[in-house]
């Protein structure tokens, strides 16, 4: 398992300030889905039976968070992107937003959840060994934590730099975390968790990229 790496959380906000200018489409409609292919991999009973009180970390878009909200559910979304917060929470009044870093807000928010979860999201960006713990802290015992992400490409384990944009101008990068699932479930069982479950869902077509999927029990 690699070492630390050296966050910079004002570089990484211009980062996805950058991702919000072209990935929000004030057009799309609420939308949950765990896997990168279309009506593909499993719905909303993954964060458990009814659950009353869910936070989505890095929602990016907020569709799974006005899904969410339009189900009857008290859902919130947190991402780093100031851009994206202030986009987000005038599309889906329904749902409420937070804006910050995760590790940071994680630690110091005293609000407890159902269902934790992240598509795509924070659990890819951020460091599991502090991540995790301090979702434990924010679920209800019994609540879920959930989250999915592309597969780990062989033998690259651990935390990989990701560059924005081209290699020209400024440097734009943050850092993603990638492993195995076995390790991914010991991260998980580290933090105190249990009922873990992490596997690698089949894409629709045989032969690409499937969509790694844990599940764990607080």
């Amino acid at each position: 398992m690699s070492t630390s790496v050296p966050h910079d959380h004002r570089m990484e906000a211009e980062v996805w300030d950058a991702y919000a200018e072209s990935a929000f489409d004030p057009a799309a409609a609420p939308r949950f889905r765990w896997t990168q292919y279309e009506g593909h991999g499993p719905g909303v009973e993954v964060l458990g039976e009814s659950p009353g009180r869910t936070l989505e970390l890095g929602c990016g878009t907020g569709r799974a968070v006005a899904y969410l909200a339009g189900l009857g559910v008290e859902a919130y979304g947190l991402d780093l992107s100031a851009v994206m917060v202030e986009k987000v929470r005038e599309r889906w009044p329904r749902g409420r937003f937070f804006q910050g870093e995760v590790l940071e807000f994680l630690g110091a928010h005293e609000g407890t959840y159902d269902a934790v979860y992240s598509v795509f999201g924070c659990a890819w960006f951020a460091d599991p060994r502090l991540l995790f713990p301090l979702v434990r802290a924010r679920l209800r015992d019994g609540g879920v934590f959930a989250f999915s992400q592309p597969p780990a490409i062989p033998g690259a384990y651990g935390a990989q730099g990701m560059y924005k944009g081209g290699f020209a101008g400024p440097p734009l990068y943050t850092y993603r975390y990638s492993y195995p699932p076995d390790t991914w479930a010991q991260l998980l069982r580290t933090a105190g968790f249990g009922e873990v479950s992490v596997r690698v869902v089949e894409a629709p077509v045989a032969g690409d990229w499937g969509t790694l999927m844990a599940t764990a029990v607080a």
